[in-house]
């Protein structure tokens, strides 16, 4: 699998702290290896618009969309 950045999210990702930006690559490492790898708990969050969620940590939440073998990251946020 193959991974790509929409704007919102690149934009998003800028503003994170470093600690936050380190942990979202290694579970972007997880993701592309395997998307039921347990620390991520990757989910459906909305499956009319085929949505999928993933934990970067306990206050990050990180939102991504599959594309045949893309996995396209739309957004990411603190978890509420």
């Amino acid at each position: 699998m193959r991974y790509s950045f929409t704007a919102p999210f690149q934009k998003q990702f800028r503003f994170l702290p470093p600690e936050t930006q380190t942990k979202f690559w290694k579970q972007l490492r997880f993701l592309l290896r395997d998307i039921r790898h347990p620390s991520l708990r990757a989910k459906r969050y909305d499956e009319t618009r085929e949505i999928w969620q993933a934990r970067v940590d306990r206050n990050y939440r990180f939102y991504f969309l599959i594309e045949k073998d893309v996995y396209v990251l739309l957004d990411i946020r603190v978890h509420p």
